[in-house]
């Protein structure tokens, strides 16, 4: 089984995996109106991926781990080749979003290997929660992130 991993506020910790605010704002791997979770290959890289985009760390004791188990027959992976030349840009481009918008709408897997902007060796996964095997990922009970202050000092 893999595991994947995702800094979520706390309010929304239940409902991590349904791909609702990915669909709301849209990323990297995705456009408006298209549900898919976004989750890392480890809690260290999903703090690191809200961290890229959070304005004040002030805001962290309002967030909380939760993670997904799946098996590795689940996932597609993204092979280097595959990727756009331009895909690690900021903003992302369109390319990253046709990427794995393509991959939701023919349903090819229910999680989608990709690789981190931010530490390219490691891995970010996408989860399809309207594919049929979605049923077979499981989620792991949130946790309130405990933060270390020296996160939020200037």
């Amino acid at each position: 089984m893999l595991s994947a991993w995702r800094v979520v506020k706390t309010r929304y910790a239940l409902s991590a995996f349904d791909g609702e605010g990915a669909s709301v704002n849209p990323g990297r791997w995705n456009s408006r109106g298209v549900p898919v979770a976004y989750a890392s290959g480890s809690r260290s890289l999903a703090l690191l991926e809200v961290l890229v985009h959070l304005q004040d760390a002030e805001v962290l004791p309002s967030f909380s781990f939760v993670g997904a188990a799946f098996p590795d027959d689940l996932v597609e992976v993204v092979a280097e080749p595959a990727l756009p030349r331009d895909w690690r840009a900021s903003p992302a481009r369109q390319a990253t979003r046709d990427l794995g918008d393509r991959w939701i709408a023919e349903a090819r897997s229910a999680v989608l290997r990709v690789p981190s902007t931010i530490i390219e060796e490691e891995h970010n996964y996408l989860i399809n929660p309207a594919h049929p095997d979605f049923r077979l990922v499981r989620t792991i009970p949130p946790r309130i992130f405990a933060l270390d202050r020296r996160l939020a000092e200037e």
